[in-house]
């Protein structure tokens, strides 16, 4: 009788931060390896599974259909694997955690991340309230929230404020979108307190474009639905787009450069002492970091690239 294979939790490891980072050269500073060693354990891996799971796509690296097949596998392997841990290591944490999310990222990523940890440390309980940035920024202040992911506007942030990514300002409309050069822009927005609205009518101002608010939403998903129906084009990140919303060409559609927007994770005050806190806000930053790293680098028909 044959023995089964048995694949290598660090070796499927080592393939997943790859392709989530977008780049095993990443990989290998994340996961505190050379690069030789990294392309030993990928090397390891089709060895064992007799099977080519990354072909050179330009200057990086792409799945297979068989790598496709195989992250899936290795992803639920090294989740099992992670919830055992938890479990056994830390099984007496317990406490309350109050985060407050913005909504571009409340229906995307952030479910997998609350169900997976809830699993894990059932004696944590971990309210999580959707708002807009200011909202949240307030909800701190007050010592309403423990963790708040906010947009950070300008270069600084306070001392309570860790910096995670800039992510690009972009012009998104419907997949038919063309714009009526003679015609003020139409655009739909959140209302005044939006902080991408106040960056979009300035830049619009700037550049001397005409514009026309044909729709004023107090929810995002009032706003996609207004897009979606074609009603205008929109200002937002790339984060979390439905199906129906678009990336618009800039320069094709004659639409001023924004610029960037920060995203940060504040902690608030007397926070940091709960270990509950502490321990979630470690699993929150690495969760959103890495889902940050794979939204920025999928495109090509929905192909992820590592290089």
């Amino acid at each position: 009788m044959t023995p089964p294979l048995n694949l290598d939790l660090d070796v499927l490891r080592t393939f997943v931060t790859g392709v989530d980072l977008g780049s095993y050269a990443k990989a290998a500073g994340r996961l505190g390896r050379s690069q030789s060693a990294i392309s030993l354990q990928l090397r390891k891996l089709e060895e064992t599974t007799g099977q080519t799971l990354l072909r050179k796509q330009g200057r990086g690296l792409a799945l297979t259909p068989e790598g496709e097949i195989m992250l899936g596998y290795a992803r639920r392997l090294l989740e099992l694997n992670d919830e055992a841990v938890a479990a056994l290591k830390q099984p007496s944490l317990a406490g309350q955690v109050r985060l407050g999310v913005l909504r571009d990222f409340a229906e995307t990523w952030l479910p997998e991340v609350l169900g997976h940890f809830g699993r894990t440390h059932p004696g944590i309980q971990v309210e999580v309230r959707v708002d807009r940035s200011v909202t949240l920024v307030e909800a701190i202040g007050r010592g309403e929230l423990d963790l708040a992911l906010a947009w950070q506007e300008g270069r600084e942030t306070s001392a309570r404020a860790e910096h995670l990514a800039w992510l690009p300002m972009t012009w998104i409309g419907p997949r038919d979108f063309a714009r009526r050069r003679d015609e003020p822009l139409p655009l739909v927005m959140l209302d005044q307190l939006c902080l991408f609205r106040r960056q979009g009518l300035a830049a619009l101002d700037a550049a001397g474009i005409s514009w026309r608010l044909v729709f004023v939403s107090q929810s995002l998903s009032g706003l996609w639905a207004a897009v979606a129906a074609g009603l205008g084009v929109t200002l937002r990140t790339p984060q979390g787009l439905p199906t129906h919303a678009v990336p618009l060409d800039r320069k094709l559609a004659g639409l001023p450069k924004v610029g960037d927007v920060g995203l940060c994770l504040i902690t608030g005050d007397g926070s940091s002492a709960s270990a509950a806190v502490t321990h979630f806000r470690s699993i929150l930053r690495e969760s959103c970091l890495t889902s940050l790293g794979v939204l920025a680098r999928t495109g090509n028909g929905g192909k992820r690239r590592a290089g």
